[in-house]
């Protein structure tokens, strides 16, 4: 398949005054970053991180102009590595993708082999974009809390910011391995939508209101945070003796105001997740799990998909804490 001359994509940039745009361009595929391996991609998905670097936003975006999007499915139409074949369906997700290079919001990406993964045995590539890195995220947080012993008759897990990404299919992958999951959101109308994800009850933000104590009564055998700060500290004092918070997300902050007493009296874990970065074995290992003994049905129910000219309509509502589930980005259907 021969490379176009040119690609659209969602474009960010900033003028001389800092001002910060997103449209939809053409650019000409000489643009492309270096790297082993070109993708056609089909589809994309909307997560916090690419709603940041659709605004421009100076913690996710270094360079511009950018585009965002940190997965990616599609089609190799050049491959140096023999790893990769014109014409095979592979994934990307994580990594510098829509972060220090050009990311998934493109019709073409160009990147490193061995940020490509072929399609997981057992799931489609429309499944790969409905958990892209918030399914891979949300898997990582359910393998550490394994890790470190957390077993479903331990007790409860607290999944925050529920509605979210992560955490929408951590408690969906949570309730399908039996444990008792506990959902917290400010969106109590989400309620019923939350326990059809298979969580038992859910709880306002109220439960997790800062105290000063150092440690508060033990209720919980270990949580998935989304949401990080004053949620995560009120989370940890919480964690009944040798449980595990995992943590993944900074929406509420990324300051940790807390002693060590839930660490050295209780044997807490504060286990960090870092999705972009995972070793590539551990990344595979992770991806067949998706695929084979944690495969999540229903998937559709929970996603939304929006052609590429639209995805700004829906950053702006995931930036106003109005956005649930997971949104997929149809690049060919632009």
């Amino acid at each position: 398949m021969p490379l176009p001359d040119e690609f659209a994509c969602l474009l960010v940039q900033r003028d001389g005054n800092k001002s910060i745009t997103t449209s939809l361009e053409r650019r000409p595929s000489r643009e492309l970053p270096p790297g082993d391996v070109v993708v056609q991609v089909r589809l994309s998905s909307l997560n916090y991180k690419d709603a940041l670097g659709a605004t421009g936003h100076r913690g996710i975006v270094r360079t511009f102009p950018h585009v965002p999007g940190i997965d990616a499915w599609g089609t190799v139409l050049e491959s140096a590595s023999p790893e990769f074949k014109i014409g095979q369906d592979v994934i990307v997700t994580g990594h510098e993708l829509g972060v220090e290079r050009w990311g998934g919001w493109s019709e073409l990406i160009r990147v490193p082999a061995e940020w490509v993964l072929p399609i997981p045995e057992g799931l489609t590539g429309r499944e790969c974009m409905q958990l892209g890195t918030a399914g891979f995220t949300a898997a990582q947080c359910v393998a550490a809390l394994q890790l470190n012993g957390v077993t479903p008759d331990k007790g409860e897990v607290l999944v925050t910011g529920a509605t979210g990404g992560v955490a929408s299919l951590a408690i969906k992958l949570l309730a399908n391995l039996g444990y008792g999951v506990v959902a917290l959101t400010g969106k109590q109308d989400r309620a019923d939508w939350l326990k059809s994800l298979g969580a038992l009850r859910i709880v306002g933000r109220e439960e997790l209101a800062p105290s000063e104590k150092p440690l508060l009564s033990a209720r919980f055998a270990a949580g998935v945070d989304t949401v990080g700060g004053p949620v995560l500290a009120s989370l940890i004092k919480q964690i009944s003796h040798r449980g595990t918070v995992a943590c993944c997300g900074v929406a509420g902050g990324a300051e940790l105001d807390l002693t060590v007493y839930p660490f050295i009296l209780r044997g807490v874990t504060l286990a960090g997740i870092d999705s972009a970065w995972c070793p590539l074995k551990e990344r595979r290992e992770i991806w067949s799990r998706l695929a084979q003994e944690w495969r999540l049905e229903g998937l559709d129910d929970i996603t939304e998909t929006v052609p590429l000219s639209e995805v700004m309509t829906v950053v702006d509502r995931m930036l106003a804490g109005k956005h649930t589930g997971r949104t997929l980005v149809d690049i060919s259907g632009r």
